[in-house]
């Protein structure tokens, strides 16, 4: 599983297509996530105080993407990125991500 965090309303639409196809995909070529170990710092360093958004849980052997385990910031650390557009039905589940009441995230019950 990978996660990916996403503004509700975006997935709403997305899931209602069948398709997702983040802005990242035309500026970076690929979907940016995460593993459960990475999903909390990306989201305290990208979204600190963000409201709105769900963490999609994605299964990697439903995905019709590729998706390569890189490292293209020199970080020493992988992260997975899929290189074409999501296809909905590969979305396990979705899972609430609110911030605390300091602005920072924790990784919910439900991806642990």
């Amino acid at each position: 599983m990978i996660l990916h965090i996403v503004d509700k309303e975006e997935w709403l639409i997305a899931k209602a297509k069948g398709i997702y196809v983040p802005s990242s995909l035309e500026s970076d070529g690929f979907i940016h996530c995460s593993t459960k170990e990475q999903v909390v710092n990306v989201a305290n360093f990208l979204f600190k105080g963000k409201d709105g958004l769900v963490l999609l849980c994605i299964d990697t052997n439903k995905v019709s993407s590729n998706i390569i385990f890189e490292d293209l910031y020199d970080t020493g650390k992988l992260f997975p990125h899929i290189y074409g557009s999501l296809n909905t039905d590969a979305v396990s589940n979705v899972v609430n991500f609110p911030p605390n009441s300091d602005g920072t995230f924790d990784l919910p019950k439900e991806c642990k």
